[in-house]
């Protein structure tokens, strides 16, 4: 590691390393980092420095600590990366976990749209997942993802997919999302809307367009999500 001036903190240089290896899959999901005592030997820094740089990811939820047991990669079970993720409440607060509806997945050419989204070469091989989320037994979300074919390879293999994807993609193809990138808006209920939410033409509706972000920076899904809000709203907490 090298501390001299003009270069990141040492303890940032500690968390790109380790960073580094988790997106390289040296450590999985769920699995035990080496001690912080092992990593300062290895890395020739002290257990301070390692320590900073472990605080730092546990505070962005890429390791989890144990008491007593360790540091664990932190790993998107389902009902995680559904609190985590998924936004919409009930007016009073109330965090409400969605179930899955109707699914179909194609493969297909990326369209301009997809390419500029996800920083894809143009034609570049996609995988589209529509598919209904439902609250309460009644359709509330209309999804409509693209991902890149190359790195999601197959995934149609595990249709039915499961409610969380993000635990999908960890699990099989050792893709963590770490961040996600939301623009909201006010819009219409569409044809496919109607159909898919059984709502009237013309009624509101709230449009997310979210882009999830890989541990390694890369952009791996566009998500259009089409939501209901007549019951729910979109809820954050800020801190």
């Amino acid at each position: 590691m090298d501390g001299a001036p003009g270069f990141r903190p040492l303890y940032r240089q500690v968390y790109d390393y380790l960073v580094k290896q988790i997106s390289e899959g040296a450590w999985k999901a769920a699995e035990a980092l080496p001690s912080e005592q092992a990593l300062a030997a290895e890395l020739g820094v002290s257990q301070g420095t390692v320590r900073k740089a472990l605080d730092v990811m546990a505070a962005e939820k890429l390791i989890e600590r144990r008491q007593g047991k360790g540091t664990y990669v932190a790993e998107h079970t389902q009902e995680r990366a559904l609190f985590r993720f998924f936004r919409l409440a009930r007016p009073e607060g109330e965090r409400v976990l969605p179930e899955c509806g109707a699914e179909e997945v194609k493969r297909r050419r990326a369209s301009a749209r997809d390419a500029n989204k996800l920083e894809l070469p143009a034609d570049a091989a996609v995988v589209e997942i529509k598919r209904t989320r439902l609250v309460d037994g009644a359709p509330a979300v209309f999804e409509t993802i693209i991902i890149p074919e190359s790195i999601f390879p197959d995934i149609e293999q595990y249709a039915p997919l499961p409610n969380a994807l993000y635990s999908l993609y960890q699990t099989v193809y050792g893709v963590n999302i770490v961040q996600t990138i939301e623009e909201l808006r006010a819009d219409l209920v569409r044809k496919e809307d109607a159909k898919r939410l059984h709502l009237p033409l013309g009624a509101p509706l709230l449009h997310i367009d979210r882009i999830a972000v890989a541990l390694d920076g890369m952009k791996v899904e566009w998500r259009i999500s089409r939501c209901d809000t007549t019951h729910l709203v979109y809820a954050v907490t800020i801190r």
